[in-house]
């Protein structure tokens, strides 16, 4: 099924969602110019994690990114502790029975593990496709995020019937939107939740950082800087309040929010921040 045009969301129906960040890598091998434009300190030490994300409520579940997987940890040498279906199994989800799977944009990072979702079907905007699939790749730059294999596996979806096309505003459940926010990619989304504590964003890589968004310094992996910045805005008006926008790759999550289960690996984001939030 392909749907194109912005949707209209009725809050009346919606539902609140359990939130769930899992961490599958990380790397401490990086400085801060390379999450910071105009920084002042660009050669300290800054560590980046890689989270997949989950929504629940009730039976629905929704997966948010599929990370990335052994073979491409491999092919571009940055190590993972967990394959993206693998760190499911600590929530007790298996990646073959999940049916609905957001894809914040085709980063290698965000959609590396589209093949582990077999009966999924994929929530992306219309742009991002037209974009990872355009004369852009031409560009050895700006193709440097993406990788052919699965933008390839993308494709195949939309032609076997399991892309779900937005443009703009998606509503995938009740309490749940998606956002066409762009800047870091063409067709970057993020996605707004409802949830006990008020309305979520999982801004994805629309905020690589709390320091992004928060200072205003743009991350170095930019197509259109002036949508970065605007995004920095969108974000937070998504959010019910700054402590509800959750950002693509900060490690400062883990210091927040609690710990769910023993694996060390899953936080519970709904529920709020368990300690001050202080940068």
């Amino acid at each position: 099924m392909i749907v194109k045009g912005e949707i209209k969301v009725d809050t009346v129906l919606e539902k609140k969602w359990e939130v769930y960040a899992l961490k599958y890598a990380e790397r401490t091998d990086r400085t801060r110019k390379e999450s910071f434009i105009f920084d002042d300190h660009s050669h300290e030490a800054h560590t980046i994690d890689y989270f997949i994300w989950v929504l629940k409520s009730d039976k629905d579940i929704i997966i948010i990114d599929t990370g990335y997987d052994y073979e491409e940890a491999k092919r571009r040498n940055r190590p993972i502790d967990r394959s993206p279906s693998e760190a499911l199994k600590a929530i007790n989800i298996n990646a073959s029975q999940v049916t609905d799977v957001i894809i914040t944009h085709l980063h290698y990072d965000h959609a590396g593990g589209l093949i582990e979702f077999p009966n999924a079907k994929f929530h992306l905007q219309e742009t991002e496709m037209a974009y990872a699939t355009g004369p852009c790749m031409c560009h050895e730059t700006i193709k440097m995020p993406f990788t052919g294999e699965h933008v390839c596996h993308m494709v195949k979806n939309v032609f076997s019937g399991r892309v779900i096309f937005y443009n703009g505003i998606g509503a995938i459940q009740p309490g749940v939107t998606t956002h066409l926010i762009g800047g870091h990619s063409r067709g970057l989304q993020s996605v707004r939740v409802k949830t006990e504590n008020g309305y979520m964003c999982l801004a994805s890589d629309a905020t690589h950082f709390y320091e992004n968004f928060l200072t205003g310094k743009p991350f170095p992996i930019v197509v259109d800087l002036e949508d970065m910045l605007n995004g920095f805005k969108t974000i937070r008006k998504l959010a019910s309040k700054d402590e509800l926008v959750i950002p693509g790759h900060d490690p400062l999550l883990r210091k927040f929010f609690p710990n769910e289960g023993n694996s060390g690996f899953v936080w519970r984001l709904d529920k709020g921040p368990d300690k001050p939030m202080i940068f």
